[in-house]
C-alpha cells in the first residue's frame, strides 16, 4: 500500500480511539477534542511515510504532544482573560457542587490527580487505552524497559496515594458522607 493508503486506513481504523483518548484527557470538551484530534491527524498526514505497521500507539504519542500544545494554549488564553479581568468572579458567577456531586470512584481520580503528569499518562495508557508495555513504549517514545519501569513506578505511587487517602478518610479528615440508606428504604 502507498503512504496515502496507509494513512487512510489508519484514519478509518483509529479515528475514534484517538478521539476517546483526547476526550478523556480534556474532560470531553467537544470543540477542543475535535480541534486536537484534527491536529493529530494533520501531523499523521504530514508524517504518513513514518506510520508504523501498528499505528495506534504512535498516534497516541502524537496526540500526547498535540494535547500538551493545546493545554499550553488554553493556559495562555486563561492568563490573558485573568489579566483583562473578565473572569467568572468579576461577573458574580459561581459554580457550587450539589450534595450528590461525588460519584463512585472519585477517590481513584483524586489519587490519580495527586501523581505527576508523567505517572498519570502511563497509567491512563495502560488502563484507559489498554496498551501493553511495548505499545506504551511507542506512545511515550522510549524503550520497552523504560516503559515497564515507568508503569511499575506509577502503579506503586498510585497505590501509595490511595493508601494515604484511605488513612485520611479513616482519621476523619474528610467531611462525613450523608447516610442515604433510609431515603432509599434500606434501613
Amino acid at each position: 500500500m502507498s503512504n496515502d493508503e496507509n494513512f487512510a486506513a489508519a484514519y478509518r481504523e483509529h479515528y475514534w480511539a484517538v478521539s476517546r483518548y483526547v476526550a478523556r484527557r480534556l474532560d470531553g470538551r467537544s470543540s477542543d477534542v475535535e480541534e486536537v484530534v484534527a491536529d493529530v491527524f494533520t501531523v499523521a498526514w504530514r508524517r504518513r511515510s513514518d506510520l508504523p505497521p501498528s499505528p495506534l500507539p504512535w498516534l497516541y504519542g502524537v496526540a500526547r504532544h498535540c494535547l500538551a500544545n493545546a493545554v499550553r494554549g488554553y493556559g495562555r488564553r486563561r492568563r490573558l482573560v485573568d489579566r483583562l479581568g473578565n473572569d467568572e468572579s468579576a461577573h458574580g458567577k459561581q459554580v457550587v457542587a450539589g450534595p450528590d456531586s461525588e460519584s463512585p470512584g472519585d477517590w481513584v481520580h483524586e489519587a490519580l490527580a495527586r501523581l505527576s503528569p508523567a505517572d498519570q499518562e502511563v497509567l491512563r495508557l495502560t488502563a484507559w487505552e489498554e496498551l501493553g508495555v511495548d505499545e506504551v513504549a511507542v506512545a511515550l517514545g522510549c524503550g520497552n524497559r523504560a516503559a515497564a519501569m515507568r508503569m511499575h513506578r506509577a502503579r506503586r505511587r498510585l497505590r501509595a496515594e490511595i493508601d494515604r487517602l484511605q488513612i485520611t478518610v479513616a482519621a476523619g479528615s474528610e467531611a462525613p458522607r450523608r447516610d442515604t440508606s433510609k431515603e432509599h428504604g434500606h434501613g
